[in-house]
């Protein structure tokens, strides 16, 4: 089994940028595609970004092109989400999950491990 520990959540101010952090142990991390999603109050968990395994297929919720970068580094079995231009609107627990896939998308049935969460508010 997987674990996954996230990091690099905290409070911020708008327009700030953040990079979170997941780092995965008990598995081959360069075999796995990994995802990270989000869960603001009151509403369901959404897909955020996604990367196959070697990090050459990368995939996003289409708001947040071009402010958020998913990348990973295989020697340090960790994936990274790089945040830019923070909203007030991005105030979320963001989760990291891996996926025994290819790839796994924005599908969050594709992950079959989740991390605890970091907690990202933006204030405005």
């Amino acid at each position: 089994q997987v674990q996954l520990v996230e990091s690099g959540g905290g409070l911020v101010q708008a327009e700030v940028s953040l990079r979170l952090s997941c780092a995965a142990s008990g598995g081959t991390f360069s075999t796995l595609a990994m995802g990270w999603f989000r869960q603001a109050p009151g509403k369901d968990r959404e897909f955020v970004a996604a990367v196959n395994w070697s990090g050459g297929t990368v995939a996003y919720l289409d708001s947040l092109k071009g402010r958020f970068t998913i990348s990973r580094d295989n020697a340090k079995s960790t994936v990274y989400l790089q945040m830019n231009r923070l909203k007030p609107e991005d105030t979320a627990v963001y989760y990291c999950a891996s996926s025994p896939l290819r790839f796994g998308g924005p599908t969050p049935t594709a992950y079959d491990s989740w991390g605890h969460g970091t907690q990202v508010t933006v204030s405005s």
